[in-house]
């Protein structure tokens, strides 16, 4: 017994040291590829999501995001998409943006919430920034997104 108690009192130390540093890599999604794009004369920096994969996990896990940050999710043909916030830990929203670059509507959205926030048509782009930041800043549904993949 008394041998036993060295080896156990090791491996938990080895245990516990190992914890820290997976719970920081947890705490913190790996960053996807980011663009600038221009809403009027408004820069912003947004990661970009184009697949299932990226989309689904979205901002999920993130603990903060800088006043110019977001994420854009690109989709390969026009949908009628919707953006929930499951596991997402900050309060975003979302503009839900035409194949020509405009926005046909802005949701605000609760963190960690299940309610569902839907295009108002069909999108080819989701925009997400922190909540408040196109209210702050006068855009409204009309206003165009410049520097978009895809198009010109």
């Amino acid at each position: 017994m008394m041998r036993t108690f060295p080896i156990l009192y090791a491996t938990i130390l080895l245990l516990a040291a190992a914890l820290p540093g997976a719970r920081a890599e947890a705490e913190e999604p790996q960053r996807l590829p980011t663009i600038s794009l221009n809403a009027g004369i408004h820069l912003i920096r947004a990661e970009v999501a184009a697949n299932d994969a990226e989309r689904q996990q979205g901002l999920m896990f993130r603990q903060k995001m800088g006043p110019n940050e977001g994420m854009l999710f690109v989709f390969d043909a026009p949908v009628r998409t919707c953006m929930w916030m499951k596991n997402t830990l900050i309060p975003l929203a979302v503009a839900f943006i035409d194949q020509n670059g405009t926005i046909i509507n802005i949701e605000e959205m609760q963190e960690e919430s299940l309610q569902s926030h839907c295009a108002a048509g069909p999108v080819v782009y989701a925009l997400e920034l922190n909540r408040g930041w196109f209210k702050r800043r006068n855009i409204k549904p009309g206003a165009a997104i410049d520097g978009l993949p895809g198009r010109k």
